[in-house]
């Protein structure tokens, strides 16, 4: 048996295969044998050395170390003090007096005013970004501290001040008497991509310089309105807040700034906001001590991929409007609940959380055009932007009786006319009010109170113009409702019973 496959060739054949290198390949036995190249294969990089970036930029990695002030017992009032009812205060708080004695203590009196002693806070990170003594960190590493102090690579401690900090997107500049320092160069964010490798220097539980590497794993991540997280692979620990995140060019590219865990410590993602972001909130900063943002008074929500087919959008991308303020930017422009705003300022908006970013930074008391898809076509209008205030909270709670309801229809609704107080009150010209919904119209959400605006790319002025829309409503096709509950709006898709 052997010698007949030596008189084959084919164990010769084999042997041939056994020696070939990697990239070359044997045909099956049998057949004819010939070296095949394969696809190209993938090269195998080493993993870079870190060590001119780490020493080019860790000297720029400052510790940052807070205290607060909180309250103690008035000396007066401890175990030495003559007080015969102190122990009793202990239990039963600081007013007490025993029955029978004249009213209860008072705390403005001298041996109750409330003291204070200073203590240790917390420890993050920051980095230098100017010669004369500007430094980056987070916000939650310096709020409600009542004294910071910044450490350099040398052991040298500065006292800083606070020039400014922005909560919303935490961020806070901070100033130490210095001078001849070396900044860290900052980067694009925007050219980041996913897989490319970045540093992390910080303070992780204290322990100041420690340098961390990975990679990046995601950017644009929407945790926020107003921030675009970069997400890495790098390890970040309590601590690390505020340091920055460094490409391989040592430019910064982010402030690192969250972990996203279950421990409290590193468990594989953390997430660090984009340094183009936090160098405009740092220019306002240093310029106003503040940051002002701008706003159009909508309430928007996402657009579905059944509701971008139904009102003709080519994709499922922009921000729905779901509500216009009344006697806001968006309503002095004459935008409408229903629109669908798919750019801002020359700037495309791809998904619903873009819009409240690029407002937001956008200068209030300038006018821009806004451009929103409208009954199947995009529409241009100029809108005055205005200025971000202190959030309020708003409610629209339509109490008219209805009149009488139409019979049920094809999409399984009963409606009647919305009385002139609502609509005055709602800011809608028309409409129909639903008394009562089944069939498909209750399957895809509709309910009893709700108010249809618009099928379509028709608007509803009345329940007989209303019966009319429907019974021309093809039953093959979803159709789309724009509806109102409350003083929110929303695309529903209902599609018609036959």
């Amino acid at each position: 048996m052997l010698s007949a496959y030596t008189s084959n060739g084919k164990i010769k054949r084999l042997l041939a295969c056994a020696s070939a290198t990697l990239l070359v390949a044997c045909t099956t036995i049998g057949a004819v044998t010939s070296a095949q190249p394969t696809s190209t294969p993938v090269p195998v990089l080493a993993v870079p050395d870190f060590t001119q970036v780490v020493a080019d930029t860790e000297g720029s990695v400052v510790n940052i170390r807070t205290t607060e002030a909180v309250p103690v017992r008035n000396p007066a009032m401890g175990p030495n003090s003559n007080d015969p009812y102190e122990m009793f205060r202990w239990f039963f708080g600081p007013d007490f007096m025993p029955p029978g004695m004249p009213g209860p203590r008072q705390r403005n009196t001298p041996d109750a005013a409330p003291q204070e002693r200073t203590v240790p806070r917390g420890v993050g990170s920051g980095f230098i970004i100017s010669e004369d003594g500007y430094i980056l960190t987070n916000n939650h590493v310096v709020a409600k501290s009542n004294g910071i102090f910044v450490t350099m690579t040398s052991g040298k401690e500065y006292k800083a001040t606070i020039v400014g900090t922005d909560p919303r997107t935490d961020v806070a500049l901070l100033k130490i008497d210095a001078d001849g320092l070396k900044p860290l160069p900052i980067g694009d964010s925007t050219t980041l991509k996913k897989g490319q490798w970045v540093l992390a220097i910080g303070s992780p539980f204290g322990l100041d310089s420690t340098v961390t590497s990975g990679i990046v794993s995601a950017i644009n991540r929407d945790t926020g309105d107003y921030l675009p997280f970069i997400q890495t692979d790098v390890a970040v620990n309590p601590g690390n807040s505020g340091g920055p995140l460094i490409n391989l060019a040592g430019q910064v590219v982010g402030v690192n700034s969250q972990i996203i865990s279950q421990s409290g410590g590193f468990m594989g993602i953390s997430l660090a906001i984009p340094i183009d972001e936090v160098m405009r909130v740092v220019e306002q900063l240093k310029a106003h001590g503040k940051v002002t943002r701008g706003r159009i008074g909508v309430q928007i929500a996402p657009v579905s991929e059944d509701v971008a087919k139904a009102i003709g959008l080519e994709e499922a991308k922009g921000a729905m409007v779901s509500n216009v303020e009344e006697g806001g930017p968006a309503d002095d422009a004459g935008i409408r609940s229903g629109d669908v705003i798919i750019k801002f300022d020359g700037k495309d908006i791809s998904h619903m959380t873009d819009l409240p970013r690029i407002v937001g930074a956008t200068k209030p008391g300038g006018k821009v055009d806004m451009q929103v898809w409208r009954k199947g076509k995009a529409v241009t209008l100029k809108v005055t932007v205005g200025e971000m205030p202190s959030p309020d909270s708003e409610t629209a709670s339509p109490t008219a009786e209805p009149p009488a309801a139409t019979p049920v229809d094809a999409l399984g609704l009963k409606v009647t006319e919305v009385s002139s107080a609502q609509r005055d009150k709602l800011n809608i010209r028309g409409g129909v009010q639903v008394t009562q919904a089944e069939g498909p119209a209750a399957t895809a959400g509709l309910a009893e109170g709700d108010i249809i605006v618009t099928i379509n790319d028709v608007d509803i002025t009345s329940p007989e113009q209303y019966a009319k829309v429907v019974s021309g409503l093809s039953t093959s096709r979803a159709a789309a409702l724009l509806v109102m509950r409350g003083n929110q709006s929303q695309w529903i898709t209902v599609t018609p019973e036959k």
